[in-house]
């Protein structure tokens, strides 16, 4: 036990004083260790979530960022010079479409390099301007947008952060170095460039003269001798004054001045010829120029001048129905933006000029394009537009305006969209989405045409009931169409704005929701109007005198329309027939083998064509119908049948559909008169419409076993009715 306690006593003698010197010596040493691990986690941390690739960019504002502050870069004289620009390139030749890759958004990546300065040898830079505001406005847009990315192996399109839009300012060959100094440059593959202002003195050449091998060009100014069709695209020449001067829209209509020339830069030939015809049609012509007794300067810039009398730019473009856009030195002129912005007609006179966008625009529908040669004939062409037309070219000419030219933002992102249509073609955006002014909200309405083969059974149809004062025929109709076991909901139009409706009280019990709408004007349109109400894909029209139908024959037509959602589905069927002695078209309503129309009084069909019919109607057949109160129903199975390229769908054998009230004689007057104004529909349609768009078939649809020998009660549409 002794020594076990000396043994111990020795232990504990030197425990208690080598532990406390360990501690002390290593102390710093575990401290130093954690802090290293700790310091470690937290750069591994930011290493992952901070943005960590060395060529990314994400802030393109001015104020935050100025070419100033950028890197310089200085260019060897012996720097590599890219090639002059390949003429024959195209998508599928130049341009990596692999690189995009596929997305569930069907949206092309689009990276912005870093801003940074070139300079020469010697320090000079290779911009006189730097980095411009209109272009560091295009690129903060894009940064903006859904298409970019600051992950540089994401990207499909590289844009560079070297402002081209002016040649004026350029160096040209320093400028193709720095281009070809771009860590991703490879040739320009998958590169676009945005230029205004190609070419110089003496030539003026109107595409960017800056070697750029295979890069896109968004060029302001293409002819077609450097437009490379299907490659390039052809942007406006941005004019400084849409930032600085707004004009509010004007309506579209007649204009003080028939026809305004404001450019100050015009050839003195095309000004000769201008002149003469101011001087053979007077008033109709305003000619400005510059305003010589103003000093030089910005307000200068917004004065136009006529033998001394100072008019302020463009306002005065809102005072002319065409405004001429002649050639300058270049082909694009930025005056074409301040025409359309003022809803000016532009009448463009610049042989072989590739127009804005006219890729995916129509400019047929907002300018008048005249051949240079016949100037002196502009008058004369002018004067044959009808009055109707101009006005819907006023209208087009300021839609543009907004949605393409206003700014940098719209010019670029419109650029990027054409891009992406082209490397995403089965997701492009149609030509109505780019032509047509949006009017009305289409994103809760899909078009049949892209509908599944059958639509959803549960939601039903809705019954639209078009009434004026027949209440008694009215509830009668109600009272049948309710025992159909599809319906969804009733809609009443009142078209009576004299008489209101009957009280909630008389109005028949029905097991769905009853709404009655009244309406402003008595017009045939209402019933075609894109109610809110109508929430069923599937639409019955039905008279408030149609009291015949019974509930088989709805309850079958709504299950054929449901196979063909695309079609008129309806009861009472018409032909169209060419008049050979005549020479025009006949509406036919005997009892035929053969069915082009089905009346609108009793049909079914997809409520986006109330949306087409009320919005989207041709020319002036909506105006037509309604001061007329006739013929409704043809002009929408014109719409529908010009729409789809398909025939009616006619169902059930009833063919008669007269007003049980109407005596023979009255009902023989009416027919003559009825068959003259409903063949002089057919008429005036097809010449809007510029074709006979109708479809005659021969067959209709009737369920089966209809005409069988069997018990009623194996049959699924036992009360089909009688002729």
């Amino acid at each position: 036990i002794l020594s076990a306690m000396c043994a111990s006593g020795k232990y504990n003698s030197r425990g208690p004083a080598l532990i406390p010197r360990m501690k002390i010596k290593h102390r710093i040493y575990y401290i130093t260790l954690f802090s290293v691990v700790l310091l470690g986690l937290v750069a591994t941390g930011m290493f992952q979530f901070w943005p960590h690739s060395i060529e990314s960019t994400a802030d393109w504002t001015l104020d935050k960022r100025s070419i100033h502050d950028a890197p310089l870069i200085r260019l060897p004289v012996s720097s590599p010079i890219p090639e002059r620009g390949d003429l024959s390139c195209r998508m599928h030749t130049c341009f990596d479409v692999y690189r995009c890759g596929y997305n569930p958004k069907n949206r092309i990546k689009v990276y912005i390099y870093p801003l940074q300065r070139f300079a020469d040898e010697l320090g000079v830079p290779i911009s006189s301007t730097g980095l411009s505001r209109e272009y560091n406005d295009l690129l903060s847009a894009i940064s903006d947008s859904d298409f970019y990315t600051d992950d540089v192996t994401r990207a499909c399109l590289f844009i560079p952060s070297i402002d081209v839009l002016n040649q004026n300012s350029l160096r040209i060959r320093e400028t193709a170095q720095a281009l070809a100094m771009l860590p991703r440059w490879d040739k320009g593959m998958n590169h676009l460039l945005f230029n205004m202002l190609p070419g110089g003195p003496p030539d003026y050449n109107t595409a960017l003269d800056v070697p750029r091998d295979r890069a896109l060009l968004a060029g302001g100014g293409f002819s077609t001798w450097t437009y490379r069709q299907g490659y390039d695209i052809s942007i406006p020449v941005y004019s400084p004054l849409s930032a600085d001067v707004e004009l509010p829209e004007r309506q579209p209509g007649p204009r003080r001045y028939f026809i305004l020339s404001s450019q100050t830069a015009i050839h003195r030939e095309y000004r000769a010829e201008l002149e003469r015809l101011k001087e053979e049609n007077g008033e109709a012509l305003l000619l400005l120029d510059k305003c010589s007794n103003l000093s030089q300067g910005a307000a200068s810039a917004r004065k136009r001048c006529y033998k001394g009398q100072v008019y302020d730019y463009p306002q005065i473009l809102q005072e002319s129905s065409f405004c001429v856009v002649l050639r300058g030195a270049r082909l694009g002129q930025a005056t074409l933006s301040d025409v359309l912005q003022a809803g000016c007609v532009p009448v463009i006179l610049a042989d072989s000029y590739i127009l804005p966008f006219s890729e995916v625009l129509d400019w047929k529908r907002a300018s008048v394009v005249i051949p240079e040669e016949k100037l002196s004939e502009m008058y004369t062409i002018l004067k044959s537009i009808p009055h109707r037309q101009v006005e819907e070219m006023q209208r087009q000419a300021r839609w543009f305006w907004d949605a393409y030219f206003s700014s940098m933002k719209a010019v670029g992102l419109t650029t990027l969209q054409i891009i992406n249509d082209r490397i995403y073609p089965y997701a492009a955006r149609t030509y109505e989405q780019w032509n047509n002014p949006p009017v009305v909200k289409w994103s809760s309405v899909n078009s049949p045409l892209f509908l599944p083969l059958i639509p959803p059974r549960a939601p039903g149809f809705t019954a639209v009931v078009l009434t004026y004062d027949r209440v008694e025929s009215l509830f009668r109709v109600i009272t049948e169409i309710s025992k159909v076991p599809s319906l969804a909901k009733l809609l009443v139009v009142w078209n009576n704005q004299n008489k209101s409706p009957p009280e909630e009280s008389l109005w028949p019990k029905v097991s769905v929701p009853l709404k009655v709408v009244r309406t402003k004007e008595n017009k045939l349109s209402n019933r075609f109007f894109p109610y809110d109400e109508i929430e069923t894909e599937a639409v019955l029209a039905i008279d408030d005198d149609i009291i015949m139908l019974t509930s088989d024959e709805l309850q079958f037509g709504y299950e054929v329309w449901r196979e063909f959602p695309d079609r008129l589905v309806g009861y009472p069927g018409r032909l169209h027939l060419w008049d050979h002695e005549m020479g025009k078209w006949k509406y036919e309503s005997e009892w035929t083998n053969e069915v082009s129309m089905v009346l609108t009084g009793a049909a079914f069909y997809h409520k986006y064509f109330n949306y087409l019919y009320t919005y989207k109607m041709p020319g002036d057949i909506k105006n037509w119908v309604d001061a007329h109160m006739n013929c409704e129903d043809i002009a929408m199975n014109f719409l529908v049948a010009n729409i789809t390229g398909k025939a009616p769908i006619k169902v059930t054998p009833r063919k008669k559909f007269k007003c049980p009230e109407c005596t023979a004689i009255d009902g023989l007057s009416l027919d003559q008169t009825h068959m003259v104004e409903r063949s002089e529909c057919i008429n005036k349609f097809a010449s809007v419409f510029g074709t006979m768009p109708l479809k005659v078939v021969e067959h209709r649809a009737d369920p089966v076993l209809y005409k069988d020998d069997f018990p009623e009660k194996l049959k699924s549409f036992p009360n089909i009715g009688s002729l």
